[in-house]
């Protein structure tokens, strides 16, 4: 397993750090609070050591001793949560994860989600509110995560694989969960953010709003 780390986003009031795991290249991310040293890791997919390696980078990022507070997770498919139960252990830490993804979860890696999310629940820890964004389609169950504005700093949303730069995730060929995922996707984000949001997927590279609002239209027309 190969893995790579960066410092996506130093922002007024918080950080964002990824680190990028396995054959896959799941992207791991870890917000951090400066003020308080809470954190929230989204996706616990892969490689225990390198999400240990992740949180003791960020350990620089706060003024006072930075503690993991939660594992939110984006979806239940087998990729993003294989370290998930070995983090858990480690850590002690809670799990939060869509409603309807919930049993899959515990079928794929035997861990139990403290808080289920419906769409517009929130994701607290001292210093962190993240908005959970129930985007339906990929898996019945999979959130964006969303930090709001941090002061001068951008929006940003945790999508999962739910949107990517050049479209949304993958539907299994099925016009009605493309059609849903994409509905969703427009008027849950596209229509509720503006252009300067970063779109940080759960695989790939970084994207924002803007970028990707004028494709909409094609994505739609060509069906994937």
């Amino acid at each position: 397993m190969t893995s790579n780390f960066s410092l996506l986003h130093d922002l007024p009031q918080h950080t964002v750090r990824r680190a990028v795991v396995s054959g896959m290249a799941n992207n791991v991310y870890l917000i951090t609070a400066k003020a308080t040293g809470a954190q929230i890791l989204i996706d616990a997919a892969d490689d225990l050591p390198a999400i240990k390696d992740l949180l003791s980078d960020a350990a620089k990022d706060a003024t006072v001793p930075t503690t993991l507070s939660t594992i939110a997770t984006t979806h239940s498919h087998w990729d993003h949560v294989r370290a998930l139960a070995g983090l858990v252990e480690l850590t002690k830490v809670s799990t939060a994860a869509g409603t309807a993804d919930v049993a899959a979860i515990e079928q794929e890696c035997a861990v139990a989600t403290d808080r289920p999310l419906e769409h517009g629940d929130t994701v607290q820890v001292d210093g962190i509110e993240l908005l959970a964004v129930h985007l339906r389609g990929h898996t019945p169950g999979s959130m964006a995560y969303v930090l709001p504005s941090d002061m001068e700093g951008e929006t940003l949303i945790f999508s999962g694989d739910s949107l990517f730069p050049g479209g949304v995730g993958n539907t299994g060929n099925d016009p009605e969960r493309f059609t849903r995922l994409l509905n969703d996707v427009q008027e849950r984000l596209f229509n509720v953010y503006g252009d300067a949001t970063q779109v940080l997927p759960g695989h790939g590279d970084p994207t924002t709003l803007g970028v990707e609002r004028p494709a909409l239209s094609a994505w739609r027309a060509r069906g994937w």
